[in-house]
C-alpha cells in the first residue's frame, strides 16, 4: 500500500487559497480517475481509494488543520503499517517561485508548518513534491497572509492546464517507483 498525502486547511474559506495546492492536487488526481471521497473520522482525514494493476493506494487529504496534518498521516501510517518511502506529500512551497516544482526523499521542513507536523509524528523519510506559490505579492505581505490568499487568475489557470498533469506525472512515477530527485519549473 501507497499513501499520497495532500496539504490543505478545511472549510470553504481556504478552498483556492496558495496552502491549499496539495488538496488541490489531489482533487485533479481523483478526479482524473474517477476516485470518491469519504469521510474516515477515525483517521481525521478525508480519503479516496485508488488501485493500481500492483496495489492499494490511498489519497488523503488530512481533516485536521494544516499545521496539525501529522496526527492524520500517523493514524493512517500506523493502522496500514506503511513504510515511509511508500509515503507521497503533495504541498506548497513558500521558498520556490510559483510553477517550480521540486521531488525529494527527506529533507528539512524549510519552515512548513505542515511539513514539520509529518515529520514529528513520523520521521522526515517520506516522499515529497514540493510545488512553489512564491511571487512579487508575497514581498508585501506576511508570510501567513500570502499563504491564505487565492491565486491570480493568471496562476489558476496555470494550476490547471500545466501544473496539475506535472504533478499527476510524478505521482505516476512514484507509484510506478520510478521517482528520483528532481526539480524543474512549469
Amino acid at each position: 500500500m501507497k499513501l499520497i498525502v495532500g496539504l490543505g486547511n478545511i472549510g470553504e474559506n481556504y478552498e483556492k487559497t496558495r496552502h491549499n495546492l496539495g488538496f488541490l492536487m489531489l482533487d485533479f488526481f481523483a478526479t482524473a480517475h474517477n476516485l470518491k471521497w469519504q469521510e474516515k473520522t477515525k483517521f481525521k482525514a478525508s480519503c479516496a481509494e485508488y488501485n493500481s494493476e500492483s496495489e492499494k493506494i490511498l489519497l488523503i487529504k488530512p481533516q485536521t488543520f494544516y499545521n496539525n496534518s501529522g496526527e492524520s498521516v500517523r493514524a493512517i501510517k500506523d493502522f496500514y503499517k506503511v513504510k515511509n518511502e511508500d509515503i507521497l506529500v503533495i504541498h506548497d512551497e513558500l521558498a520556490l517561485p510559483f510553477g517550480t516544482l521540486r521531488t525529494r526523499e527527506g529533507g528539512s521542513d524549510a519552515g512548513n508548518n505542515g511539513i514539520k507536523s509529518i515529520s514529528t509524528h513520523i520521521d522526515a523519510d517520506y516522499w515529497r513534491i514540493r510545488i512553489g506559490i512564491w511571487n512579487e505579492l508575497q514581498e508585501k505581505m506576511n508570510d501567513a497572509d500570502f499563504v491564505l490568499s487565492r491565486f491570480s487568475k493568471e496562476e489558476a489557470n496555470v494550476i490547471e492546464k500545466a501544473i496539475n498533469q506535472e504533478v499527476i506525472a510524478l505521482i505516476d512515477n512514484f507509484l510506478n517507483n520510478t521517482i528520483e530527485t528532481t526539480s524543474f519549473k512549469v
